[in-house]
This record gives C-alpha cells, structure tokens and sequence, in this order.
C-alpha cells in the first residue's frame, strides 16, 4: 500500500495519493501548479494512475484533473450534481470505483456545494471541503446550503466508526489528520449543535471572497485547463 500526503501552501490544500500493491492508483484533489511534483511522484512508485478524483468544483485554486488525464490517460472524475462537463465520470452517491485490488466509496455530501462529495478508503475518509479539522467548508456560494451540511455531516459522516481517519481537503493551522470521534465532541462549528444552531454558525461567518473564484471556477468546471 502507498498513500502519501501532499500539501500547497498557495491554497492549503491537501492532495491524496493512494495505491495499493498492485501499483494502480487514484489521486484525489490536486492543484495543477503541483503537476510536476504528483508527476514525479507517480514515476518515482511506478503507479499506474486509474482516477483523478475531485471532491467538488473547487473555488480557492485550479485543479490538476485534465492535466493528469492528459498524461497519464487516467479518467477524471467528479460529482455529477456538480454539473462539471469537462470529467469523464459522475459520479452519485454510493457507487464504489476500483483501482486494481482496492475500492472507494463515494459518499455524496451537498452543503459546501450542491456536488461536493468524499470518498471513503479503507478506514480513511477523504472529506474534501464538508467536514475538516474543528471546521467545516463555507455554504455562501455555489449552491451551497447550511441546512443539507448539517444532514450531510450529521448522517453520512458521523454515522462512519469513531475510529475512522479523517483527511480534509484542507487547513490553516498545519494539522493533517482527525477521526470522525474527535470531531464529534471537539469540532467548535457542529458537534452538539442543533441544526438551526449550526445554520446560525455559517450565516454568520461573513468570509471574504476567494481571490481566484472567477478564474477558478469556470476553469474547474472543464476539467482545470483553461480555456482560451
């Protein structure tokens, strides 16, 4: 087995590469300034790369997604309620993509955007922009939705085993890794909240902007190259 973490200190994102021992490989969210560096890497382990896998339309960088297809021949895949033409595959919730011997389970999670989703490996959970480290994603734009966070964090995440490990699509504060137990008692934005508590919480964060949501949006829908 290989899994790596990968991180971008342009955007604090966190990128996933996972293998198993046959050699074939999914990586999950990454950035396109980084091609070089998930390139290498899937050269340096001789990983055939299966899937690009991205949790939703991202707002805060581009991803890598087309890029890897292009060079890799992998099938770029995404949520189909993110209404994203430039994947290969949509994907809905509950379906299961295999790499060689290994699976992920896709788990559809609207609420940070309509088609943000997180996939489960093994006892891994890689839970995108929906529910980080004492955090959760934004609901204020890309139809988002405070209300169906809270259902999707509440009953399809919290409902996984404690003990299962939780990897986010990012953070802030230099932490890489939770378990669904942790942010049950500990997360400060919804554990032991009440739905209208917790939609009271993101209505009034009052977050600025993303600086690149104009560029990266439209981008990201076609898959991350852009288009001239």
């Amino acid at each position: 087995m290989i899994f790596r973490q990968l991180f971008d200190p342009s955007s604090s994102t966190l990128t996933y590469l996972l293998a198993g021992e046959d050699g074939h490989a999914v990586i999950i969210d990454p950035v396109l300034e980084q091609l070089p560096r998930d390139r290498a890497l899937i050269a340096e382990f001789g990983l055939t790369l299966d899937y690009v896998l991205d949790t939703h339309v991202h707002a805060d960088h581009i991803t890598a997604s087309k890029a890897l297809k292009q060079v890799t021949g992998a099938t770029s895949v995404i949520a189909k309620d993110c209404g994203a033409p430039g994947y290969d595959k949509l994907l809905a919730d509950g379906e299961c993509l295999g790499f060689g011997a290994e699976q992920v389970r896709v788990i559809a999670t609207p609420g940070h955007t309509l088609g943000s989703l997180c996939y489960l490996w093994r006892d891994r959970l890689f839970s995108g922009d929906t529910l980080m480290i004492n955090a959760c994603g934004r609901t204020d734009f890309q139809s988002g939705s405070a209300e169906q966070m809270y259902h999707s964090i509440t009953e399809k995440l919290f409902v996984l085993p404690d003990e299962t490990l939780l990897y986010p699509g990012h953070d802030y504060k230099g932490r890489r890794v939770s378990c669904i137990g942790e942010e049950k008692i500990l997360n400060t934005r919804i554990a032991g909240k009440t739905r209208q508590e917790f939609i009271d919480i993101m209505n009034g964060l009052n977050l600025a902007t993303p600086k690149l949501i104009h560029e990266a949006v439209p981008a990201n829908l076609a898959g991350g190259l852009l288009q001239r």
